[in-house]
């Protein structure tokens, strides 16, 4: 049983590993869904190490496409301080910018998040979230 188990913890890990090759030339070929899960899969370390820096990068690149789950990946990062500086003006702007293209959940996070900022904040993130979605998502930093 033992073996079996070890056996399947390494195909398994093949498998992603394969994927993580295939998935890394889309993603620097610009496909957006790529971009997303390779950020994932340095998320959580699957067929790669964890690295929350590579996760930012390639969720952003998403993000900055219009991806509504890299935007809302960031928008968590940037709340809870994980593989960028928190930043509750940013996680306002990517959870608002998740939140109107049909994210439900991105609204939940948004609401709690507003009830620890200043009405200055949340006017600021508001403006920022204008901003990046005038411009298609390409001025969001």
């Amino acid at each position: 049983m033992k073996y079996i188990l070890v056996l399947t913890s390494l195909l398994s890990y093949a498998a992603f590993s394969s994927d993580f090759d295939d998935t890394k030339v889309l993603a620097e070929q610009g496909d957006a869904w790529r971009q997303f899960r390779l950020g994932w899969m340095y998320d959580n370390g699957k067929g790669v190490p964890e690295n929350d820096a590579e996760a930012v990068e390639w969720y952003r690149k998403s993000a900055n496409q219009g991806f509504r789950s890299a935007q809302f990946s960031l928008g968590r990062r940037y709340w809870s301080d994980d593989g960028v500086p928190e930043n509750s003006i940013r996680a306002y702007m990517w959870l608002s910018a998740a939140e109107s293209q049909g994210i439900i959940i991105a609204g939940h996070y948004l609401e709690k998040l507003k009830s620890q900022m200043s009405k200055q904040q949340i006017a600021d993130g508001q403006a920022l979230a204008a901003k990046c979605y005038q411009s298609e998502y390409k001025d969001c930093d």
